[in-house]
C-alpha cells in the first residue's frame, strides 16, 4: 500500500507556503527604535562631554550673575558676607540712590563722551589704514600690518604705563619734544582739560589695528568686476569708494562698531592705571565708579551700576544694528 502524503493543503487564510519565513510585521517601528536608541546614546554622551563646561559656567558665570542681580535689589554690604541671608530686600531703591548720586552722573557723562568721540575716530582711522594698505602702500605691506596691529596684542596695562611715562610733565618725552620748539607742555594727566582727550587718543591708537584688519578683509572681498564696471561707467575713485565699496563694507563696519562700542562702554584700565579717575573725576568711568563702590564695601551700589552699564551696552548695540545693518 502506498503511503499517503502528510503535506496539508493551504487554508483560505494562508498566503505563503509552509516553510517560508513570514515577513516582519512592523519593520519601520524596529528601525525607529534602533534610531531612538542610537540618538539616546549620542545625547547622553554629549551631556557627559558638556558637563565640565556647564559646571564651570554655572559656578563662575551664571551663579555670580544671578547673585549680583539679587545684590542690586538688597542692602548687601561687605559686612554681610558672613550672613548673606540676613540682608533686606529694598527693590529699586539702590537704582534710585544711584541716579541721585552726582558722581555717577559724572561717570556716565565721561563714558558717553569717550564713546561718542573715540568710536567714530577709531572706525575712521581703521578704515583709512585699511584702504591705504589695500591700495596705497605697495612695499613693506606686511610690516605696516604688524605695526598697526601690535598695540592690540600688547597688554593694556603696559600701554597705559608707557603713555603715563611719556606724558609726565617734567621728564616725559612729549613735553621734552615740545620744549625743543619753545612750548611749555601742560601736565597732561593732571589737567581736567586734557586728561580725557589723552585717553581718547590712546584708545584710538590702540584699537584701530583691530578695525583695520577686519576692514582690510572686507575690502579684499569686494568683487573686482564691480569696480571695473563702475570705472567703465565713468565713476571716479571717490565715487567708486562711496557707491560701490562702502556699501559692501556694512557687515565689517557693523562688527567693528558693535565690538568696539561694547569695549569703550566698559573702559576701565586706562583711568585706573593712569589717573584713578582724576583729576576731579574728569576721567571717572562708569565701570571705575562701580569698582570703587565695590572696593568701599557698597556691593549693592556696585551691582546696580553694573546693570545700568549692561542696559547701556544693549541699547547701543541695538542702535548700531538698526543703523548699520544691511537694508536688503
Amino acid at each position: 500500500m502506498t503511503s499517503m502524503s502528510t503535506k496539508t493543503l493551504p487554508g483560505p487564510g494562508d498566503t505563503h507556503e509552509q516553510g517560508t519565513a513570514r515577513p516582519e510585521q512592523n519593520p519601520g517601528r524596529r528601525r525607529f527604535g534602533l534610531r531612538s536608541t542610537a540618538r539616546g546614546r549620542q545625547a547622553r554622551a554629549a551631556w557627559v562631554l558638556a558637563a565640565p563646561f556647564l559646571a564651570l559656567f554655572a559656578s563662575f558665570m551664571l551663579v555670580p550673575v544671578v547673585w549680583s542681580l539679587l545684590m542690586g535689589l538688597t542692602d548687601t554690604k561687605s559686612s554681610d558676607l558672613r550672613t548673606p541671608l540676613n540682608v533686606t530686600f529694598v527693590g529699586l531703591d539702590n537704582y534710585v540712590r544711584l541716579f541721585e548720586d552726582p558722581q555717577f552722573f559724572t561717570a556716565l557723562r565721561n563714558t558717553g563722551v569717550f564713546v561718542l568721540v573715540a568710536l567714530p575716530l577709531t572706525l575712521a582711522a581703521g578704515l583709512a589704514a585699511a584702504v591705504a594698505l589695500d591700495r596705497g602702500i605697495r612695499r613693506f605691506r606686511a610690516v605696516f600690518r604688524v605695526g598697526f596691529y601690535l598695540p592690540v596684542i600688547t597688554s593694556i596695562v603696559a600701554v597705559a604705563v608707557v603713555w603715563k611715562t611719556l606724558l609726565e610733565p617734567r621728564s616725559g618725552l612729549v613735553n621734552l619734544v615740545l620744549r625743543w620748539f619753545g612750548i611749555d607742555g601742560p601736565a597732561w594727566l593732571a589737567d581736567t582739560r586734557f586728561a580725557l582727550p589723552v585717553m581718547i587718543v590712546m584708545a584710538v591708537w590702540r584699537n584701530l589695528g583691530t578695525v583695520m584688519i577686519i576692514m582690510l578683509a572686507g575690502l579684499q572681498s569686494v568683487p573686482q568686476s564691480l569696480m571695473e564696471a563702475a570705472e567703465l561707467d565713468g565713476a571716479g575713485p571717490w565715487q567708486r569708494f562711496w557707491r560701490v565699496t562702502f556699501p559692501l563694507l556694512r557687515p565689517a563696519l557693523l562688527l567693528t562698531a558693535v565690538t568696539t562700542g561694547i569695549g569703550y562702554l566698559q573702559f576701565f584700565d586706562e583711568p585706573f592705571v593712569m589717573t584713578d579717575g582724576g583729576p576731579l573725576d574728569s576721567t571717572l568711568s562708569a565701570t571705575l565708579y562701580a569698582y570703587k563702590q565695590f572696593g568701599n564695601g557698597n556691593y549693592e551700589m556696585a551691582s546696580a551700576a553694573g546693570y545700568v552699564i549692561f542696559v547701556l551696552i544693549v541699547a547701543l548695540t541695538v542702535l548700531q544694528f538698526r543703523v548699520l545693518r544691511d537694508k536688503d
